[in-house]
Formats: C-alpha cells, structure tokens, sequence
C-alpha cells in the first residue's frame, strides 16, 4: 500500500551523509537485527511486513530510526523512508541505493538552500532581568495610562440621566477610544523602530524590548481582530508599513509584525490562519527577513512563510503547507507540502465577479458604523443600563456614578462588593443563554439567503450574510463547554452540521473546532475529531467567494490540526494523522491512514491499536460511556461554574477600579486594571494543578472510557492558554509555566507556544519557541489515548507553527524548521536541523 504512494525521502537531501553505501545483505543483517532489539525480540524476518506482520506501530519504527542514525555506516532514515520501504529487504535496498543518488543530484528549483547561520546568542541572567524589569514598567504605565483614559471617560458617559445623552457619549468615547487604540501601534512603529530592515536583534537586549513593544501593540491591534478581510485591514497593513496591491485579501489575523520588509501584490488572496511575520527567533537571535507574494497569488489556510522567501506571480502555496528560508516559488505554479513542493490542485478556481471601489467604500462604512454606532456604544453604555437593571434586583448596588464619585465624599462599603457576586451571575447566565439562543436560530435564517455553489462578489450584503453567520456559530465558550463529550452531537446538530446515525464514543468531537458555515458540514457515522480541525467551506478569489459542501466519511479518525477543505478525497474508513494534510486531487481515498504534508497513505491501524476495541462494543461498551457521561457533565457544570468565578473576579477588580478612581493620583485604579490579568492568570493556573489534585501527569496508554482520560479531558477543558499571550515574549510567562508544572530551564524564550501537557514538557536553558508552536505530549487515535513525556534540550529551536508529538527528545542546540511535525518518539541529535511534515535530517 505505502510502496505506490510515496518515495524514498533520503533521495531529497541537499547534502550526502559522509558514509559509504554498505551492500545491501549486509545493511540487511544490520538493519534486522537494530529493530529484533526494538522489539525485543530474537529474529526479524527480511521480508515480513513492518506494519501488518510484525504489528509495530510508528513509535516502535521511530526508535528504529532514532537506532539507525547513530550509526556511523549507514545513511539517515526517516518516518516517510519507513512508511515508503515496509520490510527489511526493500529498506536495505533502498539504502544501498541513496548515497549515490544524494551526490548526483543537485538542488531542484525553488528548494530550500542551507544559510549560514549567526552565532548562537546566550544572554546573560543580568540582561534577563533588566529586560523584564523593562517590559514590567511599559506595563505598568499602558494601566496607568487606562486608568487616566477609562476614568475619565468613564465619568464623562454616565454623568448624564438621559439614555439618549448617555448613548451619544457613548459613541463620541468609544470612537475615540477605538481609533486611538488601532493609532497607537502605528505610531509605536514608526516612533520606535522606523522602517523594518533585515537585520538579527539579540534576544533579551534593550534593541529586543522596542521590538518586543512594537510586537505587543501590533499583534493586539483592533483592527486584526474586527476587519479580516475587509479593505480597512488592507488600509491599516498599509499604515504600517506593508507594500499590498489594490484588491489583495487578506483573511489571516496573525498580523505580520516586521511589516516593511512584506510585500503583497495586487489581487493575491491569503487565507485564515497563514503566518507571514517577517520574523523568527532562533538561536538567541530574532531574525528580520523579508517575504514576497507576488500579484494574483494564493496563500493557504494555516500557511507558513518563513523569512527569505518568495512567491511569484499567479503562484499558489496551499493548505497546511510552508516555505522554507531561501524557497521560492516561481511564477505561474503551484505548490502544497512542507517544505513546498511542485503540485497541480488550482485554488484559485473560483471566477471573479465585479467589485469595484464603490462597493467597497460601502462595505468599509458600514463596518465602521457597526462599530462605532452599535458595537462600541452597547458594550459601554451597557455596563451602566445592566448597573441601573441590578440596583432593582439589588438595591445595595451603586450606580456608576456613586462609585466615581465615592472620591468626593460617598465612601463605598463592603456591601457593594457583596451585590457584585449574585448580579454577576445574572449577567453570566442571561448572556450564555442569550448567546446560545441566537446561535441557533439567526444563522438559520440568514443561512437562507445563501445558495451553495453560487458566486457572490466580496463586500456585498451575501458577504455580509455570510461573515454574521460564521461569527455566530464559532463560539470558542461553546465549543469547549460541549466539545469532548457527548453532548457536543445535539449542540452541532442544532448548529446546522449535518450528522448521519450517530455512533456515539464520548468523544466524537474534541473542543477546539472551527468552520465557515454549519449548513454544508456532513460527518458520516462512527468518526471522531480531535481538538484544531478547521472546515473550509469558502474558496475566495481577489474579488468572489463561493461556499461548497465538505463531506467526511464514516469511521474516520482525524488527529490534531487538520483542515479541511470542501472537495476533500477522502472517503470512509480513513485515519488522518496530526498536522496531515488533505488531498484534493486523486483518487478518493479509503481504508488507509494519510501522514505529512503532502501526504502520504500509511497502515490505517496496527494491531497494537486494537488491543482495546473490546470496549467499544456491547454491554461494557454501554457501562463504560454511562460512567463517562456522568463524569461529563461534572466536568461541564465545573466549567460554568469557573468561567462565572473568573468574570466575578474580573467585576469586583473592575468595581474596585471605579471606586478608587482618581484617588492618589490614580495609582491605585491602575494597580486593580494591572490586577485584572494577574486574577485572571492566577485563577486559570489554580485550576489547572487542582484538576489533577495538583499532581503531575504520567505517561499512558489506555482506553478513552478509562477514567484516567476523563480527568485528562477536563484538564483540557480548563488550561485555555489565551491569558497566557499578554506575557509572549517576557521572562513572566517562563514563571508562569513553571508554576503550571512545566520543567523549565533558564532564560527560554516563548514567542507563543502552546502546551496543552505542561507537566510533561521539559526544556533545557536558553530554548527557543516560536508564535504558533505546539508541544504536544499526547495522541489519541480512535479508541485509545498515549501520552508520554517530551524533553528539548538546552538551545533548542521550535520554529513557528511547528509541533512538537510526544515521546520526543531533542539534543542540545538541535532546530526544527518552520511548520514541520516531530513525530512521536522521535530523537533528533545534538545540533541537528530537521524540517518537514513529517520532520527528518534537512
């Protein structure tokens, strides 16, 4: 099966290892008897099938790999080799064969070339400190500052009686407000830094802490949050710094940071989730570097685009694909893969449609008068009207502003604080409610205006349609409150997703989902999704978009960080592995599992991965998920309960905020705004240790309907990472970890990294990790979970939106390049850069 799908990857590496080819009964001998002692065994037939006679499992061949490669006579192999070469005999054929192949071939066009690399950097623990004493002061003077601004405009809103009088301040406030946040960071910008050359910072340098204050302002922008998509994005790029062509689209809100070395030309289309930071981190060093999309051009979903690199004229990079440093596409072509490759799928297949200026102007107008006139003035004036309703309920509440004015003479008791927690609550459950109500219902009516299959040209009201109903129906609360449970089927189900005869797991869907509309989503009986797929329903050119249908088949398996465009060709009965990309072109595929990017058919299960399929049936089977749910919906109450502790938290810190404004000097409101993150960081982190009685995790391998996974399972429902961004880039998120269980060394450099098993993760003194990194110590394929733990050595490089399996060891100073995926039990060596989906020696 694997044989026709793939090719040997040993053939693809730009430098031959300084061994000699050994003949191939010898590297047979060789190799048979490295993996008899991986398996623990006392002979391995040559021609016995890896995967279906001997029933090992990719952690098993990895450690084979890990065995291979410390050998000084034998050339590197690779998962892809292995899934490529399933017995002993072909392997060693294989291998025999490589080392000439390597030195004849030379580098292909538009292939990664090897860069000199800088010095590694290692700061000092002097300059560690000074720079997060640094960073600790601009925070303080940015709550200063929100405390001078929120006070006084606070005061201003509510002084009148009059809901007209307080809705027009409103609307004057917040629009002033808005725009001066959305100025600030291009004003930071150009004040701080200038123009944006490729250049290298020293990680923990005074250089660093003004290319770490740019970064935070313009990652937390406004206008990246509000407007993908829309011109007004397009406007704002513009104003700091990034050359875009007229009528680029851009979906993605990873706003690139390093803006002036960016270029887009005009009608290029970059989807959802793409990275083009014109940056990365490695080695101590942030690397600036600049990044080219040509005019007419296509970057897809969850892209990455690493510094150095190139995309020419009507080229196309595709979904879950990446360009390495020094990779450039040439004009007119398209490719997918990571590292890219030549392909043929055309993702650009939607016709234009008339969009000209005036459209667009009304399309922008519209959005800021939604803005300013709706948005800004009902989460302003709302606080007060919600203050008025409770003083009802609850007369010991003071209105707004009695508090503002308790300065001036009214002191406030402890019994406001007191009326803070029951109306809390009340505003908590009518908003979930409320939320919920019209997630299923207001999508379904506007969902009728739309027709599948039809163009509609972009900033139109179709447009319109389309975006309110993908903003309703992805509600990140919902989705973790239902998602790894069985209660998720009724909550997509009433969403619009179109589910055949449920087979009911406990764990059909994991709690990180997204989507571009419900109503053309088909999942057939028997699958289960883990955490990050992401369904495309919507191809989009410079000017049009069009909504397909996305079908998955039945007893399909996919594993982490997946998306899934419409025009997928996979069928039932297939297992897609973490990071897999989707096929769209080919035959439909069925019965097989896909791995990498591009992928690649590999077994659809082993025998190892069977052992608990007993459980998913009969009598027991039904036992077993009774228990699960009962524990569920524990864990879903828990949930409610802390997500209600945490805004309540949140309003007493905001009330005291108000009734301390303007007292000594206004020091005080600053340090309860500043307190605001610290409670909230502080009650996210208390719960996570308290989930697992504030023990560590263990490496496992056992049944989903065992109770051990459920406890794992409300630990993922509880360590939502999304506090932990305020402290990117600072010495505080290193504390922070560590107080979470991670093994953390000194000095370690976090741009963004995710990990959902902290207390697996260990890191050695002076890693690197990049935005959008994930170091995953757990897989759970169909009905069975693994975990194991994850170690990186000191200097280590996890490159951005690269992801790290468990059961892997990185050596010192070892790099693993821009998006690649680290295979479970994978042991890079010291120094080593890997690369790739999946990752192997570049």
């Amino acid at each position: 099966m694997g044989e026709k799908s793939v090719k040997v990857l040993t053939a693809d590496l730009t430098e031959p290892p300084a061994v000699s080819a050994a003949p191939s009964a010898d590297n047979q001998a060789i190799l048979a008897g490295l993996l008899a002692d991986v398996m623990h065994i006392g002979e391995v037939p040559v021609h016995s099938h890896f995967f279906a006679d001997l029933g090992v499992d990719s952690l098993v061949m990895a450690h084979f790999c890990a065995r291979i490669r410390k050998r000084g006579d034998l050339p590197s192999v690779s998962m892809k080799d292995v899934y490529a070469h399933p017995t002993i005999a072909s392997l060693a054929t294989a291998l025999t064969q490589a080392v000439p192949a390597q030195a004849e071939q030379a580098p292909a066009s538009g292939q990664a070339t090897a860069e000199p690399a800088a010095p590694a950097s290692r700061a000092t623990t002097a300059q560690y400190v000074t720079c997060g004493a640094l960073q600790l002061l601009s925070f303080a003077a940015c709550a200063y500052l929100a405390a001078l601004v929120l006070g006084w405009g606070a005061a201003w809103v509510s002084a009148p009686s009059g809901l007209t009088d307080i809705y027009l301040r409103a609307v004057l406030f917040g629009g002033a407000a808005f725009v001066a946040v959305c100025v600030l960071p291009v004003i930071a910008k150009w004040a701080l830094i200038g123009r944006w050359t490729a250049r290298h910072i020293r990680i923990w340098s005074l250089d660093y802490v003004r290319f770490w204050m740019v970064k935070t302002l313009v990652r937390s922008s406004l206008a990246a949050a509000m407007f993908p998509g829309s011109p007004l994005y397009v406007m704002y790029l513009r104003a700091l710094g990034v050359r875009i062509g007229r009528g680029a689209v851009i979906w993605s809100r990873h706003v690139p940071v390093c803006t002036d070395v960016l270029t887009i030309g005009a009608g290029t289309v970059i989807r959802k989730d793409a990275f083009l930071q014109c940056y990365r981190a490695q080695a101590g060093w942030i690397e600036v570097g600049p990044v080219t999309v040509g005019s007419d051009s296509f970057v897809g979903e969850r892209a990455v685009l690493d510094i150095n690199t190139a995309i020419g004229d009507q080229a196309q990079l595709g979904h879950t694909s990446a360009l390495h440093s020094g990779q450039v596409i040439p004009a007119g072509q398209r490719w997918h893969g990571s590292p890219a490759q030549p392909g043929a799928v055309d993702y650009l297949a939607v016709p234009p449609a008339r969009c000209g200026t005036l459209r667009k102007a009304r399309f922008c107008v519209l959005q800021l008068a939604a803005v300013f006139l709706v948005y800004l003035p009902v989460a302003e004036a709302g606080v007060f009207l919600l203050l008025d309703v409770a003083q009802r309920f609850f007369p010991g509440i003071p209105s707004l502003a009695a508090l503002l004015n308790s300065r001036a003479g009214t002191p406030v008791g402890a019994e406001i604080y007191a009326e803070v927690v029951p109306s809390s609550l009340i505003v908590y459950c009518g908003a979930a409610f409320a939320l919920l109500a019209c997630a299923f219902s207001v999508p379904r009516l506007l969902n009728r205006f739309l027709t599948p299959g039809k163009v509609y040209p972009l900033y139109g009201w179709h447009d319109r349609l389309h975006r309110v109903v993908r903003m309703m129906t992805n509600a990140r609360f919902f989705n973790a409150l239902f998602g790894d449970s069985s209660y998720v089927v009724w909550y997509l189900r009433r969403l619009g997703y179109q589910l055949s005869h449920v087979e009911q797991t406990g764990s059909n869907f994991g709690g990180e989902f997204a989507h571009e509309t419900p109503f053309l989503t088909e999942v057939g009986a028997g699958t289960m999704i883990a955490d990050g797929l992401s369904v495309a329903h919507a191809d989009y050119s410079g000017s049009s978009f069009r909504l397909s249908r996305a079908s998955i088949g039945s007893h399909n398996f996919f594993g982490n960080h997946i998306v899934y465009p419409a025009g997928g060709r996979t069928g039932d009965n297939c297992l897609l592995a973490t990071k897999a990309m989707v096929p769209l072109d080919g035959p439909v595929r069925e019965g097989v599992g896909l791995l990498g990017s591009p992928p690649f058919e590999i077994p659809r299960s082993v025998e190892r991965d069977s052992r608990f399929d007993h459980l998913r049936t009969g009598e027991e089977f039904r036992r077993r998920l009774h228990a699960k749910n009962r524990f569920n919906r524990r864990t879903m109450v828990l949930y409610l309960v802390h997500r209600w502790l945490n805004i309540c938290a949140l309003a007493l810190c905001v009330t005291a905020a108000l009734a301390f404004y303007d007292r000594d000097a206004n020091v005080l409101t600053a340090a309860l705004l500043a307190a605001v993150v610290l409670v909230n960081g502080a009650l996210f982190g208390l719960t996570e240790r308290a989930v697992l009685g504030f023990r560590r995790l263990r490496p496992t391998f056992c049944s989903i309907y065992d109770p051990y996974f459920w406890r794992i399972e409300r630990l993922w429902k509880f360590n939502q990472g999304a506090y932990l961004k305020v402290f990117d880039g600072t010495p505080f998120k290193n504390l922070i970890w560590r107080a979470l269980g991670v093994r953390i060394g000194r000095r370690v450099f976090d741009d963004g990294c995710d990990m959902p098993d902290r207390t697996l993760v260990a890191l050695g003194d002076d890693c690197v990790l990049n935005v959008g990194s994930v170091i995953q110590c757990h897989s759970q394929e169909d009905g069975t979970f693994k975990s194991d733990g994850t170690t990186l050595g000191a200097g280590c490089t996890v490159g951005v939106g690269a992801v790290v399996h468990y059961g892997v060891t990185m050596g010192d100073g070892a790099v693993l390049a821009a998006d690649s995926f680290l295979m479970k039990g994978e042991d890079v060596p010291v120094g080593a850069r890997w690369g790739g989906n999946p990752a192997r020696e570049m």
